[in-house]
């Protein structure tokens, strides 16, 4: 409409009265307009999604204990695409509601990064970061793969300096990082050698600028022989450090889990595993934090076989990191003897005060979070698999277990049990994830990425990657899969 006109036909004295009720009209108009499309304005968050991946779920009819269950910010973003830390949560669900998808395909691989990737790519808004062990993050595209942007946090450290292990040529990156949404920065533990030690960097992840860097490494660490392997975890304002040991065991450490304040500063708090040596905190998983923010970890085998030392443990913290109980099998002497450690995956909360374990014994224990039980408590226990590393997955009451001789998923019967539904059998299987009806799963062997139907078990899809580093864990978001290939990432359109 021409205002300008209207005004025209009008004679005074009455042009003032019709000019003010057609302006009133025009706004009325446009705060009905404005009202229309507020819900959809409100609902989508500071980063636009892709419409397919606010769909209702495929398979499941509900999301399990990990849909708001979090005390961190860390946690879905916007239309439920983000993937800001390990496994999507501090659940550690690793599942990601997506519309069924009727085909997969590669869609971009990345320009060569700058070192092998060992941690899980996560996804935030349109743009996928990814850490090397030569201590870079690298921001990426999620719709072409190129390089947005890359940080370097120092000289990695170079490993024949190192007593044991098994990452080479060199150390940086290997655990994780973390994202927090609701501030834009991204927290990773670099591990330097010119100044040779651990340190916490916060990072912008619109431009990869260094917010802050700051030590990491407690006061008595043996930094040569101390690993951080594990995830980080986002929780209670602080972010939580787990260390463990180089393989091999070399040295004299102890599992620690560390925590700093998230605005980089205040003290930091400690928790160090009460056993005289090892008891290493290192599954790539990391630690799982529960509603009311209690951090869960789980140890590798401690020194003692005659005295409980908390090796081969479930360990329930505080958010300041003080023990609130525990939880070992009773064949706990066995397992730090033999080197079978139950921290090989760390725990996972799959319903109200209940907990999963799983490790090299490839024996799953039931755990209630609010009484771990001490030693023997757990609420139900059954032989699963030969042996299990990384994390697991859980969806609708069933749980995901990768174990050296195939994808175990495992039915959660009243929170009281699980029985064994479906194996598949043949391959290493790395830590699952689950999108759209479809688990996703690299075996460690092959290098091969599998799709496996979660109503029929059946392969559904396969990708051959090439060379992959131990414990790969696909990530998803941005209508893709993204998972790390050695010093790469490759892409899959999710149609």
């Amino acid at each position: 409409m021409n205002k300008a006109k209207v005004q025209l036909d009008y004679p005074s004295p009455m042009r003032t009265v019709y000019v003010a009720a057609a302006a009133l009209v025009v706004v009325l108009i446009l705060l009905a307009s404005i009202l229309v499309a507020a819900p959809s304005v409100l609902s989508s968050g500071k980063k636009s999604q892709p419409t397919s991946l606010s769909l209702p779920p495929s398979l499941f009819s509900s999301t399990g204990s990990a849909a708001g269950s979090q005390t961190t910010s860390a946690v879905r973003g916007s239309g439920g695409a983000d993937w800001t830390t390990y496994h999507t949560n501090n659940d550690r669900t690793a599942y990601l509601p997506y519309a069924n998808f009727t085909s997969v395909t590669q869609s971009w691989t990345s320009p060569t990064l700058d070192g092998l990737v060992f941690a899980e790519p996560l996804v935030y808004g349109v743009d996928v970061f990814v850490a090397t062990e030569n201590n870079s993050v690298y921001a990426l595209s999620a719709q072409s793969g190129e390089v947005i942007w890359r940080t370097n946090l120092g000289t990695p450290v170079d490993s024949s300096t190192l007593p044991c292990g098994d990452i080479v040529p060199v150390t940086g990156i290997t655990g994780t990082p973390v994202i927090d949404p609701s501030t834009g920065i991204l927290y990773v533990v670099s591990f330097d050698r010119r100044t040779f030690g651990h340190f916490l960097n916060a990072i912008n992840v619109s431009d990869g600028a260094v917010v802050f860097r700051r030590p990491a490494d407690p006061q008595g660490s043996n930094v040569m022989v101390e690993q951080e392997r594990s995830a980080l975890s986002l929780a209670n304002g602080m972010v939580y450090i787990p260390y463990g040991g180089l393989a091999g065991d070399c040295g004299q450490y102890n599992g620690l889990v560390v925590g700093l304040p998230e605005n980089g500063t205040g003290n930091m708090v400690l928790y160090r595993v009460p056993t005289s040596r090892e008891g290493g905190i290192w599954a790539p998983s990391g630690a799982a934090v529960d509603s009311s923010g209690n951090v869960y970890i789980a140890t590798g085998n401690g020194a003692s076989i005659t005295t409980y030392d908390h090796g081969d443990s479930v360990i329930a913290l505080s958010p300041t990191l003080v023990e609130q109980g525990n939880f070992a099998p009773t064949n706990w002497s066995v397992l730090n003897q033999n080197d079978v450690d139950i921290g090989s995956v760390g725990p996972a909360i799959v319903g109200p005060n209940l907990l999963f374990i799983i490790g090299k014994e490839g024996v799953g224990y039931l755990l209630n979070s609010s009484n771990l039980g001490g030693i023997g408590g757990q609420n139900f226990e059954a032989n699963v698999c030969n042996e299990s590393f990384g994390g697991t997955a859980f969806a609708n009451s069933t749980i995901f277990v990768p174990c050296i001789n195939g994808l175990f998923e495992l039915d959660l019967v009243n929170s009281t049990f699980f029985s064994t539904r479906l194996e598949v059998a043949g391959f290493n299987a790395g830590p699952p994830i689950v999108t759209g009806g479809v688990v996703w799963s690299v075996d460690d062997n092959s290098g091969t990425l599998y799709g496996l139907s979660v109503a029929t078990g059946h392969e559904a899809y396969s990708f051959s990657l090439g060379s992959v580093e131990h414990f790969t864990t696909p990530a998803a978001g941005d209508g893709h899969l993204f998972v790390a290939a050695a010093d790469e990432v490759i892409s899959f359109v999710l149609g």
